[in-house]
């Protein structure tokens, strides 16, 4: 008798685990939704580092490209409002 319930459980935690990775399947977004969040984080993180050269840059020619760099980091981003 307990092995016949023994296997009606691993039968049901196969179940289980089949159910629950179609719903992670379901809930995976597309490779390219993937691909822009992606480059959206890359950008983030760009403008991240931008901002901190820029706080504490010295040279003023040097803040002069970290301003442009970042104005051209903030303009990427207007692009990827959507996402």
């Amino acid at each position: 008798m307990a092995r016949g319930w023994a296997s009606k459980s691993v039968e049901a935690q196969i179940d289980m685990a089949e159910d629950h990775r179609s719903a992670v399947l379901e809930n995976t977004p597309a490779p390219e939704t993937l691909e822009l969040i992606r480059k959206k984080e890359t950008i983030l993180l760009s403008r991240t580092r931008v901002v901190r050269e820029l706080n504490s840059a010295q040279n003023p020619r040097y803040k002069a490209v970290l301003s442009k760099a970042l104005a051209d980091l903030e303009a990427q981003l207007s692009t990827f409002a959507a996402v």
